[in-house]
C-alpha cells in the first residue's frame, strides 16, 4: 500500500491551484475528471500575498485596504474557476490563502492525495511553480505533483481554452492512448513510481507501460576501460526490467502489464510520449535516465514542452518495495 492509502484517506482529497489563465483552467479541468474518478473532494485553491510598501508616510490603514481589494480579486478569480465545475458532481471546496504560492501547495501536500498545476499562468501558484520555485513543488511535496500543460485542453474538451502555437501537437480525446506510461531506471524512486503508476492504471481500468531509456553512445562514456559491449548492457536492463514488471503485476494482476527498453535520449523519449499518453508517471530523483533528469539540469525543459501531463512521485515507505528482491536482478543501490 502506498503511504496515503496505508495511512486511509487524506483528508483534502485533491488538492488543484488556479489563478485565473487558461493554464491553471486546464489543469482545473484534468483535476476534476480525476476527482470523479477517485470519488475523492476536489479543493480548488488559489493563493496571494500582499505587497510590502517601503513608504514611511504611508497611512495605517492602507495596508488594510491593500489585502481587502487583493482578497476580492483572488476570490472572483475563485469563483470563476468554481463555476467551470457547475456540470460536475464532483464535491469541491473553494478556498483563498494567503503565503506564498509554492509554500502554501507544499503545506496542503501533507494531506492531500495528490496536488495539480499548471504549467505557468499569471503568478501566484501556477506562475510561481516553474518560475524561480520550479522544483521546490515536485521534489518536496509529500504527495504526488501532476503537471498539466495547455496543449491538454483539447483532450480533455477545452474549447475555449487557447492553445498558442509555439505549445501545439495537442489531440483531441481520440488521439490519446488511453494507457499509462511510467519511466523507470533501476532506482528505489522508481520502483514507488511504478507503484504509483500501476494503482493509476487500475483505478481508470487502463494498461500501463513500463518503460527504461538506453541513451545514445556519447563523449561522457569515454573514460569506460573496455569497449562498450552496447548489446550487453541491453540484455542486461532487459533482464532487470522483465523481474520489475513481474514483480509488479504480483501485486496488480488485474492490470496489463509491459516492458520496453528503448533506445535514445530519455528527455526527448519522455517529451515524445507525452504527446499521446493518457498520463506519464515519474520519480524525484534516481541514477540517472528518465527519473535522474527529471529535477536535475532540464527539468525545465521536460516541463515546458510536454504535451501531456506528468506526474511527479515522491519517495515513499512502502511494504510492498521489500519483496522486489525475489523477483530476479536489480540494480546495487548506490
Amino acid at each position: 500500500m502506498t503511504e496515503a492509502s496505508a495511512g486511509g484517506a487524506r483528508r483534502h482529497g485533491i488538492v488543484v491551484g488556479v489563478d485565473g489563465s487558461d493554464q491553471s483552467l486546464c489543469a482545473l479541468s484534468w483535476a476534476a475528471q480525476e476527482a470523479q474518478q477517485r470519488r475523492t473532494p476536489l479543493h480548488v485553491i488559489t493563493a496571494y500575498t500582499v505587497p510590502v510598501f517601503a513608504a514611511s508616510s504611508m497611512d495605517a490603514g492602507y495596508a488594510t485596504l491593500d489585502d481587502q481589494v487583493i482578497r476580492e480579486g483572488a476570490e472572483a478569480v475563485l469563483e470563476q474557476a468554481v463555476a467551470r465545475l457547475a456540470d460536475s458532481d464532483v464535491e469541491v471546496h473553494p478556498s483563498v490563502e494567503t503565503g506564498d504560492a509554492a509554500g502554501v501547495l507544499l503545506d496542503l501536500s501533507e494531506e492531500a492525495e495528490l496536488l495539480v498545476v499548471g504549467t505557468r499562468g499569471r503568478g501566484g501558484f501556477v506562475g510561481r511553480l516553474l518560475g524561480s520555485v520550479s522544483s521546490a513543488v515536485p521534489a518536496h511535496a509529500k504527495c504526488p505533483t501532476v503537471t498539466v500543460p495547455l496543449a491538454c485542453a483539447p483532450r480533455l474538451g477545452q474549447t475555449d481554452l487557447e492553445v498558442p502555437r509555439s505549445k501545439q501537437a495537442p489531440v483531441g480525446p481520440e488521439g490519446v492512448e488511453k494507457t499509462v506510461l511510467v519511466g523507470v531506471d533501476g532506482s528505489e524512486q522508481a520502483r514507488s513510481a511504478m507503484l504509483v503508476a500501476a494503482e493509476e492504471a487500475e483505478r481508470w481500468g487502463y494498461p500501463l507501460k513500463v518503460v527504461c531509456a538506453l541513451p545514445p553512445f556519447t563523449g561522457s562514456l569515454a573514460w569506460v576501460p573496455a569497449p562498450l559491449d552496447r548489446d550487453a548492457l541491453y540484455a542486461d536492463i532487459k533482464e532487470q526490467l522483465d523481474a520489475g514488471v513481474a514483480w509488479l503485476r504480483s501485486h496488480f494482476p488485474n492490470v496489463p502489464i509491459s516492458g520496453e527498453v528503448l533506445e535514445g535520449s530519455p528527455i526527448e523519449l519522455l517529451i515524445d510520449a507525452t504527446r499521446t499518453a493518457w498520463l506519464l508517471v515519474i520519480g524525484t530523483r534516481g541514477r540517472g535516465g528518465f527519473a535522474g533528469m527529471l529535477l536535475g539540469s532540464t527539468s525545465q525543459g521536460v516541463l515546458h514542452h510536454a504535451k501531456g501531463p506528468v506526474m511527479v512521485v515522491p519517495d515513499t515507505q512502502d511494504p510492498r518495495l521489500e519483496d522486489r528482491k525475489n523477483f530476479g536482478p536489480m540494480p546495487e543501490e548506490s
